[in-house]
């Protein structure tokens, strides 16, 4: 996925792979190739080791520049999904995700019971877009990371690099993802890997669908699965049963990696790809949970990684004909095994309401009981005899927010354990959120210093408009396109997603009236860098200067 328009001169390329077509698309002798030892493919269907055919149902999830919104998996599960793609940086052109962290998200898809699908980003748009990165770069970061990997081939599926050629250069994708399999194949890798096309990931030019059967012949293990991603180009439902039904006569595996209901480069027809891949048989990953930016929010699934605030796409993905509700299987993985766990965990006890603002309530509550360990809990919205899970934790307390000020809420919780047993639900409570915040004494004027590729400098200037000092400030706000802060000088920044949240240091903790002090910061943004519009210091709304 990338923001910017994809360029699509189909008709031509058309015409111009048609001919040779039945000939490329011919698949050799399997070759000789290990045992599995996890997932696999034959006969152009993806197994799981005990042999159960397997299809993706998921979505993907921006990790790489939301770290700290893995809960995001949590809620996926909850709508039914069974695979997770999960975006990763080797640090070339993001924040690298390194071996701990790596693990960590394995370790929590296999406690939502997903299937892991694993990506580096930084190879998007190589040739075209600047600072990308190779595929053979992206070979050597999962090397890097294998400690992570090894052992997890049930769980995890390897996705070399994203839409690994732009418009230029595409030719040479084929030998560049040859020779990146082989990598990683020389390297011990014994997972099932996962292929993306060219052209941004679209393939309007067929590079990847005509090369498809010799690149899976040049995996020794034949456990290679290719992946399409379907925005603009795939804008009729002919195009996308077309593509997809060529892979399926000659036995080759392929999902839709990313796809989406509209685009910035045409209007992709979502129904034809959820409604072709179901009677295919084939698995689809839509994009993308949240923290979209670069002008293509509209593609986020719910707002503010707020699993309540579901949008039309994701309503449209997850509940809506052939959707994920519909379709989805867990993996066999998560529910074989004789002496399976079947005892749910007690109920937790109910909870209670602390920290109420005019947008968000700290809910606190017993620990339930299990006779193998409780691994989660999942707070639900109770409203009109209808639950939305809004919020998971590991522990015995969780923050709700995004609520509506002045209004009277219900929750509850239900624990679960590793086997994805859950619990009777626990004794409910009603809170009422506070009014909102009132205008204070302050007004603030926000502005970008300077920009670069990925990255800007910014400054926040916090002026006192009343009569008395203000002595000890919090200043919060949220970021409306995807910005992180890297480093602030003037106060001590933590930042949960979108939300920013910056405590005076001890020189600038006093504001006179009519006084002022200045925050920099520098930060990282994904697409556009819109500004901020609200401000609230010490719970206060602030003017803009």
């Amino acid at each position: 996925m990338r923001t910017s328009d994809r360029t699509a001169p189909r008709a031509a390329a058309l015409l111009a792979a048609l001919a040779g077509l039945l000939l490329t698309l011919l698949v050799p002798t399997t070759p000789a190739h290990a045992a599995p030892t996890g997932f696999r493919v034959q006969n152009g269907r993806l197994l799981e080791a005990s042999g159960n055919d397997f299809v993706m149902r998921g979505v993907n999830h921006a990790h790489t520049w939301y770290a700290d919104r893995l809960d995001a998996l949590d809620h996926i599960k909850a709508k039914g999904a069974n695979t997770v793609r999960v975006v990763l940086s080797s640090g070339d052109r993001w924040t690298r995700n390194d071996t701990a962290d790596v693990a960590n998200v394995v370790a929590q898809c296999k406690r939502n019971r997903l299937i892991c699908v694993l990506e580096v980003h930084d190879t998007t748009g190589y040739g075209e877009q600047s600072g990308a990165v190779t595929l053979s770069r992206a070979a050597d970061y999962w090397i890097e990371v294998r400690d992570a990997l090894v052992g997890q081939e049930d769980y995890v599926v390897v996705n070399i690099g994203n839409e690994p050629h732009g418009n230029t250069g595409y030719s040479r994708w084929t030998d560049d993802t040859k020779a990146a399999i082989r990598k990683l194949r020389a390297a011990g890798f014994d997972h099932t890997l996962m292929v993306d096309a060219p052209n941004w990931g679209q393939d309007w030019a067929f590079t990847m669908r005509d090369n498809a059967a010799s690149v899976f012949a040049a995996d020794p293990d034949a456990n290679t699965v290719f992946s399409i991603h379907m925005y603009g180009v795939f804008d009729t439902a002919a195009e996308v049963s077309d593509y997809l039904g060529r892979f399926v006569a000659a036995k080759l595996p392929v999902v839709v990696g990313e796809f989406g209901h509209d685009h910035s480069d045409g209007n992709p027809d979502e129904d034809a790809v959820l409604s072709v891949t179901r009677q295919l048989g084939i698995g689809y990953l839509g994009w993308s949970w949240s923290g979209n930016g670069g002008g293509v929010e509209y593609l986020d699934m719910v707002e503010n990684f707020d699993p309540a605030r579901m949008t039309s796409w994701g309503q449209r993905l997850f509940d809506g004909p052939d959707g994920i509700a519909a379709t989805s299987e867990e993996a066999a993985i998560y529910r074989s095994g004789s002496g399976e766990d079947t005892t749910a965990p007690t109920a937790p006890g109910a909870p209670a309401a602390s920290a109420v603002t005019s947008s968000s309530v700290t809910l606190t509550w017993g620990a339930a009981t299990d006779a193998v360990g409780v691994t989660g809990y999942d707070v639900v919205r109770v409203a009109g005899g209808q639950e939305t899970v809004v919020a998971s934790a590991s522990g015995t307390t969780a923050t709700v927010s995004g609520l509506a000020a002045d209004t009277s809420y219900t929750f509850a919780v239900y624990a679960r354990d590793a086997a994805g047993n859950r619990s009777a639900r626990s004794a409910t409570v009603t809170v009422t959120t506070a009014s909102g915040a009132a205008a204070g004494s302050c007004a603030v004027a926000y502005r970008v210093t300077g920009e670069w590729p990925g990255g800007f400098q910014g400054e926040v200037v916090v002026r006192n408009t009343g009569s008395a000092a203000v002595d000890g400030w919090t200043l919060r706000w949220t970021f409306p396109a995807g910005q992180r802060i890297t480093s602030l000088w003037g106060g001590t920044v933590t930042q949960s997603g979108a939300e920013v949240s910056v405590a005076a240091a001890p020189y600038t903790a006093t504001i006179p009236p009519s006084g002022s002090v200045a925050l920099g910061f520098t930060g990282t943004r994904p697409g556009t860098n819109s500004s901020p519009t609200v401000f609230l210091l010490n719970g206060a709304e602030c003017s803009a200067a």
